[in-house]
């Protein structure tokens, strides 16, 4: 997950010391304001400046640093929704072989951390985790269709909104959130894929985004995310209330930093996960 925090004074003059940089190369040459409006687009002109980059023992940056974040910044703007990550994976996988039961795990930092932290419970299994860190639902909802509808799962298990709530995209309210998470559900149940809409986990505070009092506005979204489960039929996959605490943030033996489960918060998680699932494909062959 990206580092955002409210300095952009600092951030303003990292750029004016990248800027000599792209000069380096005629077709390079971008101006300010261009790069201040990609910046902003993705949030990262309120990164800290002492987070955004490494300083030289002087205070200045090297030019190899500029080059290593300029080549950061180009990756992003190039391919926002990182449909790079999965697409030589996803050729290499091709459709489902007869009678496999294939599902796709859809998220953020937590669903990609899921095959680190736990790997035995992928082992075995025609489950395939397409969790990319940092990412928010708008970035999801890109990439949907190539890292989830043309796998031809028969489940797909959506766990995100926590990194929108952190604004690592920039700003977005609850209900924001929660529409891009119906359109995925929407999309895939059009593609014929049954879905396991998940409850975000709880958060007290971002280590990386402190003062956004986040614990409120989770319990909100999966009230939002319940309903919407309740009314289309659809099965709410509730982690939340297996690992919340008396703050209603998660429970301290069951996570690294208060956001990311640790193994013993995994283990938890795939217990719940593995019932949903199992209880879908059931209902299915009835």
């Amino acid at each position: 997950m990206w580092k955002i925090g409210l300095n952009p004074e600092g951030n303003l003059r990292y750029i004016d010391k990248l800027l000599p940089i792209l000069r380096f190369d005629p077709q390079l040459q971008f101006m300010k304001l261009t790069i201040l409006f990609i910046l902003s687009l993705f949030g990262l002109l309120f990164l800290p400046a002492g987070q955004m980059y490494a300083q030289t023992e002087s205070g200045d940056l090297s030019t190899e640093q500029m080059a290593v974040e300029y080549e950061r910044w180009s990756a992003i703007r190039d391919d926002w929704p990182n449909l790079n990550r999965f697409k030589e994976e996803n050729l290499t996988l091709g459709p489902p072989r007869e009678g496999e039961r294939r599902v796709v795990f859809m998220g953020n930092s937590i669903t990609q951390g899921w095959s680190e932290h736990y790997p035995e419970y992928f082992e075995g299994k025609s489950y395939i985790n397409r969790g990319i860190s940092g990412q928010t639902t708008p970035q999801m909802l890109v990439r949907f269709r190539q890292d989830v509808i043309s796998l031809q799962p028969g489940v797909v298990v959506i766990l995100a909104g926590t990194n929108d709530i952190a604004g690592n995209t920039g700003p977005s309210t609850i209900e924001m959130i929660a529409g891009n998470l119906f359109s995925m559900a929407e999309l895939a149940k059009a593609n014929g894929i049954r879905v396991i809409l998940s409850s975000v986990l709880p958060v007290y505070e971002y280590p990386w985004r402190p003062g956004q009092q986040p614990a409120g506005k989770i319990i909100r979204l999966n009230e939002l995310i319940k309903e919407f489960a309740v009314e289309h039929g659809i099965y709410y996959l509730d982690y939340f209330s297996s690992v919340v605490d008396e703050n209603n943030g998660m429970q301290e033996s069951l996570a690294f930093d208060g956001v990311h489960p640790n193994r013993e918060g995994y283990m938890l998680m795939s217990e719940l996960a593995e019932e949903a699932i199992q209880f879908i494909l059931e209902k299915n062959d009835q």
